[in-house]
């Protein structure tokens, strides 16, 4: 029998929150969980408005809801782990992969990946929280691909559900190459199961990671659901990317401008909210068109692109 591979849709900032989340759903199968973005406790102990909005259970319809924390401290973990009880969540996420440095530069996200000694009390945490079951998402490690192995023995000790491992370092951000080489050697040691995150944009990409490393968990894609929200499909049913309906695509995009036209209210926030989605959705498309519609002054200018574009 084949082995059934778990697909998660990984949190991006800026991109992913709770509306688009809702309107992926409804169009596009084939996610086994999803990931809020980040959430991390600012100055005095409290939190962004936006991040409670983004995990309210009242706003989120997709099942499989995991949010994820940035935490710097154990005590910012207590906060952002008790915040998440009180919100009925069983099930969070803890960030060493933010490559961003201002994240990084406060030993953040993968910032913190060099200090094994700050990674060890955050792990230790997790045993204060019995009743929520903790993933990690992290990278190779900051600048030294090594950092990942040198912290292998505290999370192989640590009551982890999974690690998702996004195979570049955090000083490379999105850039460069990933190293699948790098990521086999903590994919053998590693007591965890284990997700494969990095450039996986195509069904293909996807099944030479998995037939290379055949003792994954699954995989986490980002960016290249944001290019092809039918990826995961593709991947799970066997469909070819070639037939996917275009249709689908475009209604997907008009219910992701209304939605965001409900919440957002101003005509230029709602423009460069949307615009934002074409830096990927459709890479294949017109370049002309692309480039036209992302200097769009009006809803009236970008909707005729967009018609122009579904129709080239």
């Amino acid at each position: 029998m084949e082995k059934e591979y778990e697909i998660h849709f990984a949190p991006l900032q800026g991109y992913t929150d709770w509306i688009y989340r809702n309107i992926f759903t409804r169009f596009f199968k084939g996610i086994d969980a999803y990931y809020t973005p980040f959430i991390r406790v600012e100055k005095g102990n409290v939190f962004r408005n936006r991040d409670l909005r983004d995990i309210d259970p009242a706003n989120n319809e997709v099942v499989g809801l995991i949010p994820q924390i940035l935490p710097s401290s154990t005590e910012e973990f207590g906060l952002l782990a008790a915040l998440l009880r009180v919100k009925g969540y069983s099930r969070a996420d803890i960030n060493l992969g933010c490559p961003f440095p201002l994240i990084a530069g406060q030993k953040k996200g993968a910032g913190m990946l060099p200090y094994p000694d700050l990674v060890r009390t955050i792990m230790e945490s997790v045993a204060t929280f019995p009743d929520i079951r903790f993933s990690v998402k992290m990278r190779l490690g900051w600048s030294d691909k090594q950092e990942c192995l040198n912290l292998l023995p505290i999370l192989n000790e640590c009551p982890l559900t999974h690690i998702t491992l996004h195979a570049r370092t955090g000083k490379q951000q999105y850039k460069g190459e990933t190293d699948p080489e790098m990521f086999g050697y903590f994919y053998r040691e590693c007591r965890h199961p284990l997700f494969y995150n990095g450039d996986l944009d195509s069904v293909h990409q996807i099944q030479m990671i998995l037939q290379r490393f055949p003792e994954l968990k699954g995989v986490m894609l980002g960016r290249g659901l944001l290019s092809n929200p039918a990826l995961a499909e593709n991947v799970k049913y066997h469909c070819s990317e070639a037939t996917d309906s275009v249709s689908r695509k475009r209604d997907f995009m008009d219910a992701l401008f209304l939605a965001y036209r409900d919440y957002l209210k101003d005509e230029r926030v709602l423009l460069q909210k949307m615009k934002s989605y074409w830096d990927y959705f459709l890479p294949d498309a017109d370049r002309r068109l692309k480039k036209k519609l992302q200097k769009a002054k009006k809803i009236t200018d970008y909707q005729e692109f967009v018609n122009l574009i579904f129709k080239a």
